[in-house]
């Protein structure tokens, strides 16, 4: 008997923002495969009959290939298993989720897709970033910075305005607001970086553009990171307000880095 897959996003990795379809489906499953950023600390709990596999990729490394993957999903659902493949995020933003659904419907596995939520929002909230705001933006692009940008992508989003969200940029970061103020954008454009979203370990940077990568360069940010480039960042909640964070402005003259907070808290004000 022929089993199913079923694809499902994990969320930005705090447990409690798996969705309830997302728990209901570990609950079934025989055999999981997850990825790195996947919430994993209760998966034994969660799906207690289940084997799991770690499937994830790192930077620079990708200990199992994603044609491997393709075999391990499909020869488990064959066996007659249910199959979940865990992933980070929302399966279907800046992930290779179609491929797999695609691998799946090739082979004649029935498979279904559970959305997650996806980082490009939910990490930035967690600074207290809104990706739009009356009055402030009205549009968002979201970007995989995991190879450098191209100049026609980096004018583009220079062009189009808004807020950008760049996923996967920490190794290209240096060229991306380099770049992206060569073209054009503003060298005091606020910038936001938010390292390892919704985890103990969480910390929330932000500075003016020209002093972005000086800053990310004294407090060593590492992978995963999300970048929010925009005026949006000015929204920022500060430290109590959204835990376990970093409101780095160190690199600024005193005064700035007081008008800074003050505009900050003050637009947050304006707008409660």
């Amino acid at each position: 008997m022929t089993g199913r897959v079923t694809l499902v996003g994990g969320g930005p990795g705090a447990i409690d923002l798996l969705t309830l379809r997302a728990v209901r489906a570990l609950a079934s499953a025989d055999v999981i495969l997850h990825d790195r950023l996947a919430p994993t600390e209760q998966l034994s709990q969660w799906a207690p009959q289940a084997q799991f596999f770690d499937v994830g990729k790192r930077p620079g490394h990708h200990r199992v290939t994603q044609e491997s993957i393709h075999q391990m999903m499909l020869s488990a659902a064959r066996e007659g298993n249910h199959v979940v493949r865990l992933k980070g995020g929302d399966p279907f933003v800046l992930g290779r989720g179609c491929e797999e659904v695609a691998a799946c419907r090739e082979a004649g596995i029935p498979v279904t897709v559970v959305p997650g939520i996806t980082s490009a929002i939910s990490v930035p909230a967690a600074a207290g970033v809104p990706v739009t705001a009356r009055g402030v933006s009205k549009a968002f692009t979201v970007i995989s910075g995991h190879d450098p940008l191209s100049e026609d992508e980096l004018r583009g989003l220079v062009s189009l305005g808004g807020t950008v969200v760049i996923l996967m940029g920490v190794g290209t970061m240096g060229h991306t607001i380099e770049s992206l103020q060569r073209l054009g954008l503003p060298t005091q454009t606020p910038v936001c970086l938010v390292e390892k979203g919704y985890s103990p370990q969480q910390r929330i940077l932000i500075a003016p553009a020209q002093r972005i990568l000086e800053v990310a360069a004294q407090a060593k940010v590492r992978s995963p990171a999300v970048m929010v480039i925009g005026d949006v960042v000015h929204l920022a909640a500060d430290a109590d307000d959204v835990g376990r964070s970093v409101l780095d402005t160190s690199t600024m003259p005193a005064l700035q880095r007081a008008e800074e907070i003050q505009l900050i808290r003050s637009m947050v004000g304006a707008l409660a």
